[in-house]
């Protein structure tokens, strides 16, 4: 038997169409076919975080338009990643079913709920399960599309391809944040966003449908080191049973090489998660950015991650090792993380700060992130090549576990920011709305403010808040009240006569040039005829002089209070009733929710230096040298071993 005759043994034939489900291939792909199927793989990759990430750009409108609450919308995420989890789990199932079509159905299905039902619900509790249909889906890709990357890519390119892998999520988080930041100006509903993503999901899902390709079971079962494995892959395939290579696969998965770099990697990005998820609602509530501002900050840390990953990728299979990278970068991540840590919430930080921040966190998470994909399943296939999604699907389920968690975790102690969430918008608005008013308000006891709220028309409640506004004792207060009340005329008269005048009628009743002054006074301003006006200064004389000197000294203090009052009783129930219900609470929030923050991003540093000594126990070597020593063994026994494989079928043939 010859090698090509070897591999014509597991060839199927096909009809016309069967090509659309058909998708396994019986040869090894040449460069070019392997690039469009990792370029596509790429694409739907990007397409798919695209797609599980605008809720984060949108965050706040979607928690207005449905009148939910940040607590609520944090409980979606939990839900979904839940759900994700399990999907992952189930994913290894790819190492049977295969890869390519979980894809293909899967952005079908994502690209229908995204564009046009997620958009479409009512209310939010429709919302959260089209939400966790969606995660469900992206649970399965998560697994499937790093098993297409590590099926087409030998180890000594497997970095650049992770590299470009990982490209999915940071290039869907930059093109969130870049079709947001540039559209949500002129399209403000939430809904537009998910409608152009799904239409273009579709374009992705039918791209997919004719283009994408995958390996037969009995060749990508196979270790492949280098290109140069090929003929070797090719000729093994026939004596392959895939059934028999999976047995035992997910106990083969199960060592700590495997589960605890899985969890290490996963508490590693706690950062990531949150940036995704929370930035629009962070920036607003500690600086006040609008979205399309902080979507355009985040813009530096997707662009900064993104190149990284594909240099780092490429650097890394050109020295042949993973483990310097993964150090190296953990710890500049960790370092940005620590300085953020310690700046996020200083309210001098400027916008170029966070931005060169961002890039130093990206750059190093980039880095340590494309490195550790590529060494993770370089140790899955040590174990067992056949099971590489049954270990991609331990990872993807411990990801997405550990996501679960840390948004728990996170609800709880940053707790601060569902109350400035829910209730701080309406809050500042109202007390902008009536902020004299509630001044007003503000100045009364609260004995006071409970008895006018109890009983507003209380003449000793209004006598005991006046006096508070105006500083008159109550006694006061009560006089000028009962004297404007029972000689209103008479006041009013007094106060058209001009103050000299008065003085000079006060000090002598009997002056006849300050009687006909004030006469005249009256005629002019209150407009009545000169006996009238003769009448009602007469009239004055029964105001009792106590009482008029205190309405003189007091009197226009307590109109004030009055007036004050007065408008103060004229603020809405309601918006008064929501403003003693929350008002407190959004003030103290406001107080702990910076510190709330900085304590999370303090643990998420904390998740950055568990990943370290993870690193030492996958495989791969630390240095350069070693590793292209461990190449040229292998392509010597890879060479050795053909030549065996022609002499025994040169033998069978003669």
């Amino acid at each position: 038997m010859t090698e090509s005759s070897a591999t014509a043994a597991v060839e199927r034939p096909r009809s016309a169409v069967s090509w659309l489900w058909q998708r396994q291939l019986d040869r090894y792909p040449a460069n070019g076919p392997r690039a469009l199927y990792l370029g596509i793989v790429v694409v739907a990759t990007v397409l798919l975080y695209y797609e599980l990430y605008i809720p984060g750009a949108v965050a706040t409108d979607i928690i207005a338009y449905f009148g939910a609450s940040l607590k609520y919308f944090i409980v979606i995420s939990i839900v979904g990643n839940a759900i994700g989890a399990l999907a992952s789990l189930a994913a290894g199932l790819a190492d049977r079913w295969g890869r390519a079509n979980l894809v293909v159905v899967g952005l079908f299905i994502t690209g229908i709920l995204v564009g046009f039902v997620l958009p479409n619900t009512s209310n939010k509790h429709a919302y959260l399960v089209v939400f966790a249909l969606i995660s469900l889906v992206e649970g399965v890709i998560l697994v499937a599309t790093p098993a297409l990357i590590r099926d087409f890519s030998p180890q000594l390119g497997r970095a650049s391809a992770m590299g470009f892998w990982t490209l999915g999520p940071v290039i869907g988080s930059l093109v969130v944040t870049e079709v947001s930041s540039h559209t949500l100006p002129s399209h403000p509903d939430w809904q537009f966003q998910f409608r152009l993503c799904g239409v273009i999901g579709l374009i992705v899902a039918v791209i997919a449908l004719v283009g994408l390709r995958e390996l037969s079971p009995r060749l990508r079962d196979q270790l492949m080191v280098s290109l140069r494995d090929r003929a070797l892959v090719e000729a093994r395939a026939a004596g392959i049973d895939p059934e028999a290579a999976l047995k035992g696969s997910w106990r083969q998965m199960m060592g700590l090489d495997v589960v605890g770099p899985a969890f290490a990697i996963s508490v590693f990005l706690l950062f990531y998660y949150i940036a995704v998820g929370f930035f629009v609602i962070y920036f607003a509530l500690i600086y006040g950015y609008a979205p399309e501002r902080t979507n355009g900050l985040a813009n530096w840390y997707w662009i900064a991650n993104a190149v990284t990953l594909v240099v780092i990728g490429i650097a890394s299979d050109r020295i042949r090792v993973r483990k310097p990278f993964m150090l190296v970068g953990a710890i500049v991540s960790a370092i940005g993380v620590a300085i953020f840590a310690s700046k996020a919430t200083d309210p001098t930080t400027s916008y170029y700060t966070f931005a060169w921040l961002f890039v130093l966190i990206a750059a190093g998470g980039g880095m340590a992130y494309c490195a550790w994909m590529a060494a993770y399943t370089e140790t899955v296939e040590k174990h067992n090549p056949a099971a590489t999604a049954t270990g991609l699907a331990v990872w993807g389920g411990i990801i997405r576990t550990v996501v679960t968690a840390s948004l728990i975790i996170f609800l709880a102690l940053v707790s601060s920011s569902g109350v400035l969430v829910d209730f701080g918008a309406k809050t500042g608005e109202l007390a902008a709305k009536y902020n004299t008013e509630l001044g007003t308000l503000a100045a009364l006891s609260p004995a006071t403010q409970a008895k006018l709220g109890a009983n507003p028309t209380d003449p000793a409640t209004q006598a005991q808040a006046l006096s508070e506004l105006s500083g008159v004792s109550v006694q006061d207060v009560g006089t000028v009240i009962s004297t404007t009340t029972q000689y209103a005329q008479q006041l009013e008269t007094l106060q058209a006569i001009d103050p000299a005048t008065l003085a000079a009628l006060s000090a002598n009743p009997a002056d006849k040039a300050a009687g006909a002054a004030a006469v005249g006074d009256i005629i002019a301003k209150l407009n009545v005829s000169p006996a009238e006006a003769v009448t009602r200064l007469q009239a004055t004389s029964q105001v009792p002089k106590e009482a008029l000197a205190v309405v003189t000294a007091s009197g226009a203090k307590v109109k004030a209070a009055g007036d004050r009052l007065t408008a103060a009783g004229k603020v809405p129930k309601e918006d008064l009733a929501f403003l003693q219900e929350h008002g407190a609470a959004v003030q103290q929030a406001q107080i702990d929710s910076p510190r709330e923050w900085k304590r999370w991003w303090w643990i998420c540093f904390a998740g950055q230096l568990v990943f370290l000594p993870f690193i030492f126990v996958m495989t791969g070597r630390w240095s350069p040298r070693k590793a292209a020593e461990d190449a040229r063994a292998h392509e010597e026994a890879v060479n050795r071993e053909l030549a065996a494989l022609r002499q025994e079928t040169s033998g069978a043939t003669a």
